[in-house]
């Protein structure tokens, strides 16, 4: 099993999970966070005044799948995401060594 965490634009996560969707991800997690990579943020104006701001509004998905799943996952996350422009984001993905569905006791992939 494996945990895909994706950082994302918060106006692609309708396309992202509309992806995800025909692949069998039956559920995701998403998190409203704030940070900055190699953009460094960007400098807005408001009323009149210019400021820097230094980290961005993002979205964190994140999606316990099947090791064989992973890679169509990444995919359609990446594919989805994607606009070319600087700040898309990024995909990360970790070993999950469990799982428990807390309603029904299923474990590990039967849990997913």
């Amino acid at each position: 099993m494996k945990l895909v965490m994706a950082i994302i634009k918060p106006f692609k996560l309708d396309e992202v999970r509309d992806a995800l969707t025909p692949l069998g991800v039956q559920g995701l997690t998403v998190t409203e966070v704030k940070g900055f990579g190699r953009q460094k943020g960007q400098t807005e104006i408001y009323r009149g005044a210019e400021y820097h701001v230094s980290f961005l509004p993002k979205l964190k998905i994140e999606v316990a799948v099947a090791a064989e799943l992973v890679d169509a996952v990444v995919e359609a996350i990446a594919g989805a995401a994607r606009t070319g422009k600087i700040g898309d984001g990024k995909i990360f993905v970790l070993d999950l060594d469990r799982a428990l569905r807390i309603r029904t006791g299923e474990t590990d992939n039967s849990a997913l």
